[in-house]
């Protein structure tokens, strides 16, 4: 397929995100957007190269005579409901993380998936940020030895306001540890290398939203929390989230630690640390993002890298990088992560069905 076209289900800030990737990108172009919000639905449209179609209803996407291919970035709770017709349709699928809100949905979607042989890859675009790529390759590459520990710590800013304040409740998110953190849950099986047996955590929410009321409802989405996996390997993994911290000088700090040396991850700056025990040297290199790409978006060049991936597996250069197992996977880890801390107690994995 020498020219994509490509249909975004979903207007939004990902949405929009996508659509200033996909521009960047030869060989594709954004023909059709659906969104029942028309202004997201007229901004979106603006940053398109050509004049995408516009619809209130993804199904008139979905047909022989839309486009190559679909991006599904709606609402969370809302994915399982695009992806029951979209599946069906046979088209391949660049869906937004989560994969689903719950696991029974998620499950639903790869045996879907797995039946049909499409080409379906989740939105993971951290495993795509360069300088924490290149903290990846170092791990992969037995740079530091056999890893260890993993620490992956946010400080960061509020969940943004969405389109009807949808974010704001665990019901249509499925929970912080689900929808902000299956990131890094997915991030630490993969730089790991193995599955996780078990989680301790605590979580709650302590600052955010608390003076918002949106019906006469209180949003309950957690702000913070500690999170430790064990894995089968014998390696273990931390997540340090907090999301009342605007004067963080990094907005993540990410560090494997193996049997020889230490490699870290600082972002947004794009600066990749590493160091060995033998001599106790560090060394520091600042990764190049060109501007363009940088300023696509808000995943430091993120969304490029992962967007020219779907494209490269649509054309059978290359196999789907991140899988709807994976999204599952994640999802788990977050659903169990949050059963941890909210029934305060170890949760072993097998008690989400991994």
């Amino acid at each position: 397929m020498s020219e994509i076209s490509v249909g975004i289900i979903g207007a939004g800030m990902m949405g929009q995100e996508h659509i200033q990737n996909f521009n960047l990108l030869e060989g594709a172009q954004v023909t059709a957007l659906a969104d029942t919000n028309a202004a997201m639905l007229a901004k979106a449209a603006e940053m398109a190269d050509g004049t995408p179609s516009q619809s209130d209803d993804f199904e008139t996407l979905l047909d022989d005579n839309g486009p190559d291919v679909l991006v599904i970035a709606t609402p969370n709770f809302h994915h399982i409901n695009v992806l029951e017709s979209a599946l069906e349709a046979g088209k391949p699928i660049l869906c937004e993380k989560p994969l689903c809100t719950t696991l029974a949905d998620t499950q639903k979607v790869m045996q879907r998936v797995g039946h049909h042989e499409l080409v379906f890859q989740v939105g993971m675009e951290y495993r795509f940020k360069p300088a924490l790529n290149e903290m990846i390759n170092r791990v992969h590459g037995g740079d530091i030895g056999q890893i260890q520990m993993l620490s992956i710590r946010e400080h960061r800013f509020p969940f943004l306001p969405k389109v009807a304040d949808w974010n704001r409740f665990n019901r249509n998110t499925g929970g912080t540890l689900v929808e902000k953190c299956c990131h890094f849950f997915d991030l630490m099986r993969f730089i790991i290398g193995s599955e996780p047996t078990g989680v301790i955590a605590s979580g709650g929410q302590n600052v955010n939203h608390l003076d918002e009321t949106y019906s006469g409802q209180t949003p309950d989405i957690w702000d913070n929390a500690y999170v430790v996996f064990d894995f089968a390997n014998g390696a273990r993994a931390m997540l340090d989230l907090c999301m009342f911290a605007e004067g963080s000088r990094h907005s993540a700090e990410l560090a494997a630690i193996g049997d020889k040396a230490k490699v870290e991850c600082l972002l947004p700056q794009n600066i990749v640390t590493h160091g060995n025990r033998e001599n106790w040297e560090v060394a520091q290199d600042h990764i190049h993002v060109p501007e363009e790409i940088l300023n696509a978006g808000y995943h430091s060049g993120a969304t490029y890298h992962q967007n020219k991936a779907f494209l490269d597996a649509v054309r059978g250069a290359a196999e789907v990088p991140v899988t709807a197992l994976d999204g599952h996977r994640a999802v788990a880890m977050g659903v169990a992560a949050q059963m941890a801390a909210a029934e305060k107690r170890r949760v072993d994995m097998t008690e989400v069905g991994l």
